[in-house]
């Protein structure tokens, strides 16, 4: 057992020292959009795009296909969503919103279907060792994005259990430092989620 953790350890030591400055920009300034955005910090978006910019290249290098055309989708969202935070912001509107039964039905149909579509894509047309893995977790990331440019509250539920999905995995593809900033991710992501409820629940009354 000691062996076991000792080489475990040894391994993501030299992943550590391995990391790519790609990879070290990708993971600054993606630490500090996700903190922004559970603050619901306007700047968030502009530094996600350097992010994004980032990873996009890293995934490819690293044939994490699903991964690296999400970030080209998360682009575009950042720029939607800078829009759109800062249009609410003028016009003072309420910023949080929740899902109702059937933004529920929608948001899983929508995983769901992203997640097999996705999933057999890179199956067959990459060349992908994980492929279902890699499509299930764009599939939620994908959502979970748009839900977040929309201000919804469940986007930080999505987020958590795809954080918790991509820990592992990029322990798996050799990106210790993406995975310790996956696992910063997940617990801003329970932060988020507590933040935005309350600012939800505020505005009701």
């Amino acid at each position: 057992m000691i062996i076991c953790e000792a080489s475990f350890g040894q391994l993501f030591l030299n992943q550590l020292l391995q990391t790519s400055a790609l990879e070290w920009l990708g993971t600054i300034t993606g630490f500090l959009c996700v903190y922004l955005a559970a603050k619901q910090n306007i700047l968030n978006w502009p530094i996600s795009i350097i992010s994004v910019a980032a990873y996009a290249l890293l995934f490819y290098d690293y044939h994490l296909f699903g991964d690296a055309v999400l970030q080209l989708y998360f682009l575009a969202t950042a720029i939607y969503g800078w829009y759109y935070w800062a249009k609410n912001k003028e016009e003072h509107q309420k910023p949080i919103a929740s899902l109702d039964r059937k933004g529920y039905m929608v948001a899983i149909g929508a995983v769901l279907i992203l997640s097999v579509v996705l999933g057999l894509f890179l199956d067959h047309f990459t060349p992908s060792d994980v492929p279902y893995l890699d499509g299930t977790c764009t599939a939620m990331s994908f959502v979970a994005q748009i839900m977040m440019t929309r201000k919804i509250l469940q986007n930080w539920t999505l987020w958590i259990l795809v954080d918790a999905i991509y820990v592992p995995l990029y322990l798996y593809k050799e990106l210790a430092l993406t995975a310790i900033l996956y696992l910063l991710f997940l617990g801003i992501a329970v932060m988020g989620y507590n933040d935005w409820n309350k600012t939800w629940i505020a505005t009701r009354k």
